[in-house]
C-alpha cells in the first residue's frame, strides 16, 4: 500500500516554524540546543516576522517554507559560518538548522542572508 500524506499535514509543519522563528541566526557550526545557536556559535543574528515566510508546493514535491533573503545584517563576532538557524526566542528552541555556504565574517562588518527554503517531501 502506497504511503501519503495530505498537504495541510506538511503545511502545519511548515507553518509552526513561520509563526515561531523569531531569530534567525549565523553560526560557525551546526546548533544542537537554542544555547549554542543563539549564543555560543552565533556570529550574526536578525529578527523574522511571519511575512518573512512563503509555505508553497515543494520541489520536486512536498510542501516548502521559502525564508526570505535579509541584507546588511551587522556581524556581531569574528567567525566563519556555515550554518543557519531559526530560532523561537520567547520558548527558547531551536526550530531549525541547515548548512550554508561557508563565509568568513568579519566583526563590525555587515552580511546577507540569502533566500532559502525548508522542504518537507512526500512520503515513500
Amino acid at each position: 500500500m502506497p504511503k501519503f500524506s495530505n498537504d495541510i499535514v506538511l503545511d502545519q509543519a511548515l507553518a509552526y516554524i513561520r509563526s515561531n522563528a523569531t531569530r534567525q541566526v549565523a553560526c560557525t557550526q551546526a546548533p544542537s540546543t537554542f544555547a549554542e545557536a543563539n549564543a555560543d556559535y552565533a556570529l550574526a543574528d536578525v529578527t523574522m516576522i511571519p511575512g518573512d515566510f512563503t509555505i508553497s508546493d515543494g520541489a520536486p514535491d512536498g510542501r516548502q517554507l521559502e525564508v526570505a533573503a535579509k541584507a546588511g545584517i551587522s556581524v556581531d563576532t569574528q567567525g566563519t559560518a556555515t550554518h543557519l538557524a531559526l530560532l523561537d526566542v520567547t520558548n527558547a528552541a531551536l526550530l531549525y538548522v541547515t548548512e550554508c555556504t561557508a563565509q568568513l565574517l568579519a566583526d563590525g562588518s555587515s552580511v546577507d542572508f540569502g533566500a532559502w527554503s525548508v522542504t518537507l517531501r512526500d512520503p515513500v
